[in-house]
């Protein structure tokens, strides 16, 4: 069983020395989780981030983001979550998420 983080001071959890198997993703009405596997990329900077798996596009939005790069790029991020829609305007400075979102890639039109 792998074990993450949350007091890191990262806005997100992770695996202390290890992979993770899967990056679990919890919004408001819904909660993914997407397989490390599966996981094609990732891009960005220090107010967006863009991963991109097999079947799955995730736009994370926030502060600070770029150091999220990393931990990715290693597999060792276990968990992030969607602030709620209070958080989301509190938050001052520092590293935040303020929102992720999270679409399907539908494959019938990528073939075209």
């Amino acid at each position: 069983m792998n074990a993450v983080s949350a007091d890191n001071g990262k806005p997100w959890s992770i695996a202390p020395d290890e992979r993770t198997a899967a990056l679990e993703i919890v919004l408001l009405k819904r909660t993914y989780v997407l397989p490390w596997s599966q996981f094609l990329y990732a891009e960005g900077g220090e107010d967006e981030i863009r991963l991109v798996f097999v079947a799955h596009d995730v736009a994370v939005r926030g502060s600070g983001l770029s150091v999220l790069l990393a931990d990715l790029a290693a597999q060792r991020v276990g968990a992030m979550c969607e602030p709620s829609r209070p958080e989301r305007f509190s938050a001052v400075g520092g590293r935040f998420i303020r929102e992720i979102i999270v679409q399907k890639i539908d494959a019938d039109v990528e073939r075209g």
